[in-house]
């Protein structure tokens, strides 16, 4: 996943916003990256899905305006809701990742 996460951030360069998405692929994938090699605190990845999941959030109303089999209808971004939509699906994907790896670490703190 730590080089999906790195592929991800790497495929940033043409995006609108890259330097947000940059710096949430890369901490994700530092987080896991971390977490093969030592034990990592419960708190830093819990602290990167917290960020995904309110980012996530604010994107509700726009994608509530798209269907999920128009996201993939085709290759190029058609309209704005369709790339909210991708977008939130890269969030959700952080955060739920994220979030296993909060709860792998909690689970060896005790």
């Amino acid at each position: 996943m730590g080089m999906f996460l790195v592929f991800s951030a790497a495929v940033q360069y043409n995006d609108p916003d890259p330097y947000a998405w940059l710096a949430l692929y890369l901490a994700a994938a530092g987080v896991s990256f971390a977490a093969l090699w030592f034990p990592v605190s419960w708190k830093i990845p819990a602290v990167v899905a917290v960020g995904a999941f309110v980012w996530a959030a604010t994107l509700v109303p726009e994608v509530m305006q798209t269907s999920f089999p128009a996201l993939f209808q085709s290759w190029e971004m058609m309209s704005r809701e369709m790339e909210e939509g991708r977008e939130f699906l890269g969030l959700l994907s952080v955060a739920s990742w994220t979030t296993y790896l909060a709860h792998l670490g909690r689970k060896a703190q005790q």
